[in-house]
């Protein structure tokens, strides 16, 4: 197939450096104790890859002109730009939490202000703290212009079925802004301590997770307006529901949801970072083609370095790989401004 105007990326991200400098001046024992952990997830292996990985890729991750040119030279109109999801945070107590968050908002609407016809912003809230999302929430998309927020699966003892997220997901709702599902480390710690293990098993089992809490919780059922888009094809759910239908149906404490798990995969968003074929024809199977957006990952060495190429290359049919590559995140965005 041809030309397809307006094909959007909806999974790039940013990396703030001012911002995390000011949290390690003001924390800086937190932020030992965080890379601790990130080193008892990944292992001394992995971590000694990532970090030249990255320092590699920071003009990438910080320079509005590089990303432009490799917009360009993928072939995409637009990126919906998110935080780093190391711009986290999940152990920062409340004070610090909201200030990051509301400075991450800052920067990365100054970044996607300079060139604001093809950089789109997702925010950040802080997640550990409930009681004060909303209120972040409102600033990334009433105060900053930004089109959502990235969360994380988990923050703390904040699971996505906990109560006290009902008030976010509702706001969330009204707003009619997109929810950007990003994980950012496994809970599985050490388990996955080799081979990159805490990436390529971790992400997946912790949208999985994620969306399962979501799911089982009832969230879709009180606020059907949600706009959740799952980074990662929603990690290993979208391909595994039936033993998820079969608990529904055999388990009373199963039972959270109205309607059978598998049905609200069409409630929900999915990006393309799967990695083959066979896997991304699946997932349009199972969420359907109005439901799976293109994503990159930019720039990490996990994601799609030729996001627009590796759709047109699955095989699909064209109006799927229209709706894949631009219809559908158009379509996101659209809502928001009827909402």
């Amino acid at each position: 197939m041809g030309h397809v105007d307006g094909v959007t990326d909806v999974h790039a991200h940013v990396l703030l450096p001012t911002l995390h400098a000011e949290v390690e001046r003001r924390v800086p024992e937190l932020v030992a104790e965080a890379a601790a952990l990130e080193l008892r997830r990944h292992g001394a292996a992995s971590q000694a890859v990532s970090g030249p990985m990255v320092g590699a890729r920071i003009p990438k991750l910080t320079d509005v002109a590089v990303r432009l040119a490799d917009m360009d030279a993928q072939g995409v109109e637009r990126q919906w730009v998110s935080a780093s999801p190391n711009h986290f945070y999940p152990w920062a107590p409340e004070g610090l939490a909201v200030w990051a968050a509301g400075e991450a908002n800052r920067l990365i609407a100054e970044h996607v202000a300079a060139a604001p016809d093809r950089l789109i912003g997702l925010g950040l809230v802080p997640l550990q703290h409930p009681e004060r999302i909303v209120e972040y929430l409102d600033d990334a998309v009433l105060g900053r212009g930004l089109a959502g927020v990235e969360i994380s699966s988990f923050a703390g003892d904040v699971e996505l079925s906990d109560e006290r997220l009902e008030p976010f997901w509702a706001r969330a709702a009204e707003l009619g802004v997109v929810v950007f599902l990003h994980p950012f480390g496994c809970s599985l710690d050490e388990r996955l301590d080799r081979f990159y293990l805490a990436n390529t098993v971790g992400q997946p089992t912790e949208n999985a997770v994620a969306l399962s809490h979501l799911i089982f919780a009832g969230v879709l059922d009180r606020h059907p307006g949600l706009q959740l888009v799952a980074a990662h094809g929603g990690g290993y759910l979208p391909t595994v529901m039936g033993r998820s239908d079969h608990a529904w149906r055999v388990r009373p404490d199963a039972r959270g949801c109205a309607h059978p798990p598998s049905t609200y995969l069409r409630k929900l968003w999915f990006d393309t970072v799967v990695h083959d074929a066979r896997t991304l024809r699946a997932l349009i199977e199972v969420a359907g083609e109005d439901r799976v957006v293109l994503g990159s990952d930019y720039p990490f060495d996990m994601g799609l370095d030729d996001p627009v190429a590796t759709i047109r290359a699955a095989g699909l049919p064209d109006e799927t790989t229209r709706r894949i590559l631009a219809g559908n995140a158009a379509a996101l965005l659209e809502s928001r401004r009827h909402a």
